[in-house]
């Protein structure tokens, strides 16, 4: 009590003081503030500041990406944000990281991150007072094969609709920018201004003074040391120093990700590798330079090159068989005390790409090595980090697995940070979501991936890429065996799934091109096989889950923009962000009252699987949801004859009349319980078999055996997509995704706008179908010649960049290319002419009328409405 009258004493005088003798405030203004001042002076404090029990958001790691959502969150006005760190800002792999900048990145999402990175990096010292030693030399990327050329020019086209400059440059031009280069070998280069390289130090301790500005909370040495869940999807947050409830957590902890995971019983598919770095002392020429030179990227010598001061730093990527995992983390941890230590550093090594650098750059055959820098640096499987909120908790988010962390770190931070304030991403970054990963991507399949990823880290990447190491996974499917020897695999969420088919006298084996290469001729033949007679498909890899519970109904109304199915129907039905984006496209059934069979693509099952029971927990609906995707296999079986064979093997009437379009029954083939549905992504007559793995291979063999007389055969997922272009089918992840509407994508008769639930993003539909879209989906026609779209080029109208396509293939049937393209409004006629860019060039292509191929069962009511007119 007399702590609070000392405390009232003080109130009075500086209100005496600031107010020329006169007392202004209220006294019992003037003892609530004492009281709350004596109540803040006995809370605990530590690190030298008051230890909050509660926060809205709690981070834990104080890397670069870590401290940069911290400053995203406080700076989008979010109260409480906590970071956690164990040592010291930057311990890890930030503190000794070369810190390169760049905005190009092979893929298309990931260019929004780099760019958004270097937007703030560029402003970030004006706004927070801190230096962060950023450089903008540009970089260039040196093609000395035919091969990368063509890359080059394959980049360019998938750079031009997006607001990063990039240019393809001669030699001349490359050794202007990289004066001391030779350029001998050199055909070409990628040039991009603005990149460059900035101090990761600096830069952190800049994000970190900006989160403090914004109000962010930093801790450290604060190490977590266990993480639970409450019943009402918070968690406590328990540190040495106390617990701290929070709403949600973030997982940015670098290589000590895995360890955190298992804290909650996940085992992240991340691992440490050795990168290792070479700096020289001073060199005379580099020294004699009137400006710096750009960064250079060698891709066949597999390194970077930069200034360093009036020196240079140089950094491989060693090939598989020599690069070092720190693999003994994975199965004893981090070694205790471990943050700004480094490994002993192995020259011999790199020694390769050493010698190839001195012939790039001649000047480093004379320059002195002062360090070399050998420090862990974080893989995952395909080398993309893991970013978003973790399936199978509640607010549970990653952003781990960063190979690049500097580059990415603005970028995810506000990326993360939208989505946190904002209930949704703000663009579709589907390639880096946590759950493109199960229990299949074990340690082995971990090691194996995270060795070639580094090892592969500059070959050439070519469309429709595969890798092959670590494969097949746990995931494979009940036919794999009978068709492994026979196919050209693909790669999908862990399960192996024929892209083509080989045949006798077929240039067999995995041959990737940026022009049609050896599976054009074959899949060509597999189109005609579904067109013209019978084709079987694995389709196992679907994502399925079912729902089932009182509240079913309720929930997937909520969920979907279509109604719901009734029992024994079949729809498409899309789940939408609130902002009216789609966030997935799902074929639902209705088995039985209450109980629905949902069907998603393999690249997006945990990623549906998540938002699905976010809403369902959020919203206390009374289901019951199971992921049975390992389970159930899926057999697909289409084309004219597909029903003759079906009706040789099962009692059920197989009729047009019998078996409708969209009807689901359960039947048995050969004797086998199966569920089947009409429905074929081929848009031909077809069904797809839903049965227990382990029935497959006999179901497999009896549909072939039946199917000897009318032409059965195997076809795979090049000419399903083919078939479902020159259908018009949009496919999820191409045309529509976080990134679009379904109005401008063209799903509107999936949207039922007039159905009485409130689903998700309804109110944001109506408000984009009454202010009119500005953009369209159309359907276009190439002129093209050994070359054909495969999605996000450029399309070009008079001079300007106007669209991008979305997905693309050649129809086999009208034997010419074909693609989907946003475009503006005002070009979206039919007969409108536009211009596509492929490898550098610009093919003509037009609007046209889709679908350029009628659907089976369009074609058949239009058959039967002529007979009935004749």
């Amino acid at each position: 009590m007399s702590r609070i009258l000392n405390l009232i004493k003080v109130q009075l005088r500086r209100d005496l003081a600031a107010h020329g003798g006169t007392a202004r405030l209220p006294l019992r203004t003037i003892c609530c503030t004492a009281r709350k001042q004596a109540e803040e002076s006995d809370a605990s404090t530590v690190l030298g500041k008051r230890w909050k029990d509660t926060a809205e958001t709690v981070i834990v790691g104080g890397g670069c990406v870590g401290v940069s959502l911290a400053y995203h969150l406080a700076k989008a006005g979010m109260k409480d944000v906590v970071l956690l760190e164990k040592s010291e800002l930057t311990a890890g792999s930030t503190w000794h990281a070369a810190g390169l900048t760049t905005y190009y990145h092979p893929g298309i999402n990931l260019k929004k991150v780099h760019y958004d990175s270097i937007k703030l990096y560029e402003r970030l010292e004006a706004e927070t007072g801190q230096a962060v030693g950023f450089h903008q030399p540009g970089s260039v990327r040196i093609a000395s094969t035919a091969a990368r050329v063509d890359e080059m020019k394959y980049q360019m086209t998938r750079t031009h609709w997006h607001v990063t400059p990039q240019y393809l440059i001669g030699p001349e031009k490359v050794q202007e920018y990289f004066p001391l280069i030779n350029i001998d070998k050199v055909l070409a280069g990628l040039y991009t201004p603005g990149d460059g390289h900035i101090d990761p130090y600096s830069l952190t301790m800049a994000l970190a003074a900006g989160a403090r500005m914004y109000g962010a909370q930093i801790y450290n040495p604060a190490p977590v040391t266990a993480l639970n869940p409450t019943a009402d999807g918070k968690w406590d947050v328990q540190t040495p120093h106390g617990t701290i409830r929070a709403n949600r957590i973030v997982n940015a902890t670098g290589f000590w990700a895995r360890e955190v995971g298992k804290m909650i019983g996940f085992d992240h598919p991340t691992i440490p590798v050795h990168h290792q770095y070479v700096v020289t002392a001073t060199v005379p020429e580099v020294k004699a330079l009137k400006k710096e030179v750009a960064v250079i990227r060698d891709l066949e010598g597999s390194y970077y090159l930069r200034q360093e001061r009036d020196g240079l730093l140089f950094g491989p990527y060693e090939k598989m068989e020599k690069m070092v995992l720190q693999d003994s983390w994975v199965r004893d941890g981090v070694p205790p005390g471990f943050g700004k230590e480094l490994f002993e550093s192995d020259l011999d090594r790199i020694m390769e790409h050493v010698e190839m650098a001195m012939e790039m750059v001649p000047v480093l055959k004379k320059a002195d090595i002062i360090n070399i820098v050998s420090g862990p640096i974080t893989y995952t499987p395909d080398l993309l980090p893991m970013v978003g909120p973790h399936q199978g908790v509640r607010n549970y988010w990653t952003a781990i697995g960063f190979g690049y962390g500097v580059i990415h770190a603005g970028g995810i931070g506000k990326f993360l940070s939208d989505w946190i304030v904002n209930g949704e991403p703000p663009y579709d970054l589907i390639e880096c979501d946590p759950n493109r990963y199960g229990k299949w991507a074990d340690v082995p399949f971990m090691c194996a991936k995270a060795r070639e990823s580094y090892g592969f880290n500059n070959v050439v990447g070519y469309p429709k890429e595969e890798r092959f190491a670590g494969r097949p996974t746990i995931r494979t499917s009940g036919v794999y065996e009978l068709l492994k020897d026979k196919a050209s695999m693909g790669f999908h969420a862990g399960w192996e799934q024929p892209h083509w088919f080989y045949k006798p006298g077929d240039d067999t084996g995995y041959k990737p091109s940026f022009r049609r290469t050896n599976w054009f001729g074959p899949v060509g033949r597999e189109c005609r096989l579904v067109m013209e007679k019978v084709g079987v498909i694995d389709l196992t890899p679907f994502g399925k889950f079912v729902v089932k519970g009182k509240d079913s109904h309720k929930l997937l109304d909520r969920l979907f923009a279509n109604t719901m199915p009734k029992v024994g129907i079949t729809n498409i039905s899309h789940m939408l962000t609130p902002t009216g984006r789609v966030y997935a496209e799902v074929t639902i059934t209705q088995l039985a009252p209450g109980e629905f069979l949902l069907i998603t693509g393999s690249g997006s099952e945990l990623h549906d699987l998540r938002w699905i029971e976010k809403e369902a927990a959020d919203g206390g609906y009374d289901v019951d949801i199971s992921n049975v995707t390992e389970d159930i296999g899926v057999l697909g079986i289409a084309g004219p004859n597909s029903r003759k064979v079906l009706q040789k093997l099962t009692e059920e009437d197989m009729s047009d009349a019998g078996f409708k379009f969209l009807h689901c029954k359960s039947i048995k083939l050969a004797g086998i319980p199966v569920r089947a549905i009409r429905i074929s992504y081929t848009g031909e007559l077809g069904w797809e078999l839903y049965l227990d793995q382990k029935n497959m291979a006999a179901v497999y063999k009896a549909m072939m055996e039946a199917g000897k007389d009318d032409g059965i055969d195997n076809f795979g997922t090049y000419a399903m997509s083919s078939l479902r272009l020159e259908k018009g089918f949009r496919g999820w992840g191409a045309e529509m995704n976080c990134d679009t509407n379904p109005l401008e994508a063209g799903l509107d008769y999936f949207i039922k706008l007039n159905k009485p639930a409130d689903f998700i993003g309804k109110a944001a539909l109506q408000q984009i179908k009454a202010k009119g879209l500005k953009r369209k989906l159309s359907y276009i026609t190439l002129d093209t010649d050994d070359i054909d779209p495969e999605g996000n080029e450029t399309v070009w109208h008079n001079g300007k960049v106007v669209g991008n396509t979305t997905s693309g293939a050649y129809s086999y049937s009208s034997q010419q290319s074909l693609a989907f393209a946003y475009l503006p409004v005002e070009l979206c006629s039919v007969g409108q002419k536009v211009e596509v860019e492929l490898l550098g060039r610009k093919y003509p292509a037009m609007v046209i009328q889709e679908p350029l191929v009628l659907t089976e069962p369009t074609r058949t009511r239009l058959q039967k409405k002529a007979k009935g007119k004749a």
